[in-house]
């Protein structure tokens, strides 16, 4: 009789009740009896991802046992043998997740900055999903759990290298798309070389940093920006200085190291990390990016500093004017409104003067002496009692209150500045 092992579970321990179970979070185990110590399970799936993470999974490796945590794709839908894509975390440098196709990296998250993958903005703090990642002498891990435990939710790499984030909606009885890995143009690994950033609202998209020109201009002006960036300046330690570069995503990290001593006075983080070789993968994150320090030839560092005081100088101006502007336009928007007012209120007089704007006008003209007559001595303006019409208003005969004739004229409204020329008509 021949015995074939189907599985084993490298476990050097004596067994005496072993069963499986299928626990709330998905996880199948095999543990030994009524064991629910998860560091004594004999197996467990959530140590053998496939295609899918849950929440609660890890992506990472065990530095102990050696034992690492990844996702590999499916063939196809129809065949779950393992695909060509695989997305694990890169150990060489600071740590970060990586996808890869075959032996080739194509997408890069960027390394942890404390609250997310400095590549992926998406992972900010919000009411649905919190996220985690572990860096110790004994292990290096990504996971993510809910803080809405309603929500039905797993990362996906699909068969042709997508990876997403679904969620299940009950409505629909279906799957639905809540975030994408690679999101644009620019998540496309290096694709503009070393020493070169990647916007994606830019044209062309790829540009080389400050101090920095085409290493093979030919093929960059061609749009073929693979072979990146050089410097323009030489180095000359010791007079080197270091220039700021904010909003991006951090270069590709396989080349760098970390040093928890290290720190900055003012970045009120711990830790430090160092490139030692060409700064890729850059890509600019106007929204939600961070800031790095480069090393550059001490004349480099005084034409950037000229430059970043030009363009706070010309913001400051541009911000003056803008201000300037707004106060000149409140002002004529006020003097509109005060006008339009004012010819309403002469309207509503009957074209005839208010006492009081009457009075204004006489004390700006002092040779004119012309009486305010009431409305009441021409019996309210009665046809009866105008007399005729010039080019300015109607002339009426009235009675005052002494028993003297006046001839008040009621103006257009129109021509009220006609007051100062009425003595010409009299």
């Amino acid at each position: 009789m021949v015995l074939i092992s189907i599985w084993s579970s490298n476990s050097s321990r004596s067994v005496h009740n072993p069963n499986a179970q299928i626990l709330e979070s998905g996880n199948l185990v095999i543990r030994n009896g009524n064991d629910s110590d998860a560091e004594n399970f004999l197996w467990q799936s959530f140590d053998h991802p496939g295609s899918t993470l849950l929440p609660g999974m890890k992506i990472g490796k065990n530095r102990i046992t050696s034992l690492d945590l990844y996702l590999s794709s499916r063939k196809s839908s129809d065949d779950p043998s393992r695909g060509n894509f695989t997305y694990l975390l890169d150990s060489s440098g600071f740590p970060q997740p990586v996808l890869m196709q075959g032996s080739d990296v194509i997408f890069r998250s960027g390394p942890w900055n404390g609250l997310r993958f400095s590549g992926s903005p998406e992972m900010r703090p919000n009411p649905v999903f919190k996220y985690d990642f572990v860096y110790n002498e004994n292990e290096m891990y990504y996971t993510f759990d809910l803080v809405n435990s309603s929500v039905i939710t797993k990362l996906e790499l699909a068969p042709n290298g997508d990876l997403q984030r679904l969620v299940w909606i009950d409505r629909t009885q279906g799957w639905t798309i809540y975030a994408s890995a690679q999101k644009d143009h620019c998540d496309i690994y290096a694709l503009c070389g070393g020493y070169a950033t990647c916007n994606v609202n830019g044209s062309p998209r790829c540009g080389c940093m400050k101090g920095f020109v085409p290493k093979f201009p030919n093929e960059w002006n061609s749009m073929d920006w693979s072979g990146g960036c050089d410097r323009r300046t030489a180095l000359d330690c010791p007079n080197d200085g270091f220039v700021k570069y904010s909003w991006i995503k951090l270069p590709d990290t396989r080349n760098s190291m970390f040093n928890r001593s290290m720190n900055l006075k003012d970045n009120g983080g711990s830790g430090c990390l160092v490139w030692f070789d060409n700064l890729t993968d850059i890509k600019e994150i106007p929204e939600d990016g961070q800031e790095f320090y480069v090393r550059m030839a001490a004349s480099e560092v005084d034409a950037f500093a000229s430059s970043s005081r030009r363009k706070k100088q010309s913001w400051i101006i541009s911000l003056s004017m803008t201000i300037v502007t707004l106060v000149l336009l409140s002002l004529l928007l006020t003097l509109y409104i005060l006008k339009k007012k004012k010819k309403k209120k002469i309207k509503r007089n009957g074209g005839m003067l208010s006492y009081l704007e009457a009075s204004e006008i006489n004390e700006k003209q002092g040779d004119l002496e012309l009486p305010l007559i009431d409305l009441a001595a021409t019996n309210n303006l009665s046809i009866d009692n105008k007399l005729g019409q010039g080019g300015f208003g109607s002339v009426y005969k009235g009675i005052l209150r002494d028993g003297k004739n006046a001839f008040p004229k009621n103006l257009h409204p129109v021509h009220v500045v006609a007051i100062l020329t009425a003595p010409m008509e009299i």
